[in-house]
């Protein structure tokens, strides 16, 4: 009996090792798919550049009717809101507009984020590409519209420009950081709706609903002694560290330290949700 005992845990012991070994290899696999697409330099940004293209095939304007609408959106609500909520129109204007932009940059992440591996289903059951260059091409897709949204600040800026402070210097690092986490973002996102369909719309409801709760269109100010709502709130932290320097706004670390802290548990998160179902999303989409 005692004999029968051993070699029963002997082999426990052996299938724990063989999961152990299993999962590293999974992870590893990950990891690797990851380092494949980042390096796939040539691929990914000529993808998200021909989505663009063809989104806009035989259009005179091309992208620039998404600003052309934001331009209206921001020229419409930047003088009612500013009189509703009793602010100065030069100080509430290149607010607005600044805020308005860099959230359309961040839903319109969230939102292709849940179909980033669906709209890729040809690639990926057709040609052996790392999945991970469908969301850097998502990514820079939304990069790319962003860019050009950058004029409606710049034409603001032009009738009330800026402080001049080093913390001017901080705007190209906020917009690094809103990038790199639509990343981990588009990894956990694509392969959670390309499992579950009904997770898109779910995603655009709260997307919506977001908009409204963070201080786009208002200011934490505002709030008083419950400012911690807006605080609590992590996509207000990653609106300040774009938009801060741009309104004559200290930049605190405190907001530095939740985009930093979100950034690595992110994408911690987000590798073992990767490593463990990477393989079935091709039968997925």
């Amino acid at each position: 009996m005692i004999t029968c005992f051993q070699s029963g845990f002997r082999k426990v012991s052996q299938i724990e090792r063989s999961v152990q070994v299993s999962n590293r290899n999974h992870l590893a696999l990950a990891v690797q798919d990851f380092k494949d697409g980042v390096s796939s330099i040539y691929v990914w940004p000529m993808l998200g550049w021909l989505e663009i293209k063809q989104r806009y095939r035989r259009s005179v304007l091309g992208p620039f009717w998404l600003t052309i609408s934001t331009g209206a959106l921001v020229a419409g609500m930047g003088p009612l809101y500013g009189r509703l909520l009793n602010l100065e129109i030069s100080t509430y204007f290149p607010y607005l507009a600044i805020s308005i932009v860099v959230w359309l940059f961040i839903a319109g992440i969230m939102n292709d984020a849940c179909t980033a591996f669906i709209s890729a289903e040809g690639f990926i059951k057709q040609i052996k590409l790392p999945l991970t260059v469908h969301i850097l091409r998502m990514v820079w897709k939304n990069l790319i519209i962003f860019a050009h949204n950058l004029v409606i600040i710049f034409l603001v800026l032009l009738f009330w420009p800026p402080a001049m402070d080093w913390q001017l210097l901080l705007i190209p690092l906020g917009v690094l950081f809103v990038a790199i986490n639509g990343i981990w973002i588009g990894i956990s996102l694509g392969l959670l709706c390309a499992r579950f369909r009904d997770i898109p719309q779910i995603v655009a409801s709260l997307t919506q609903v977001a908009m409204f709760l963070t201080p786009v269109f208002w200011k934490a100010d505002m709030l008083g002694k419950n400012r911690w709502a807006a605080e609590w709130n992590p996509f207000y932290h990653f609106l300040e560290v774009v938009r801060a320097p741009l309104v004559a706004a200290p930049t605190t670390g405190f907001s530095w330290t939740v985009v930093l802290g979100i950034t690595v548990i992110g994408y911690a998160v987000t590798f073992l949700l990767f490593a463990r179902f990477r393989a079935r999303i091709a039968y997925w989409v």
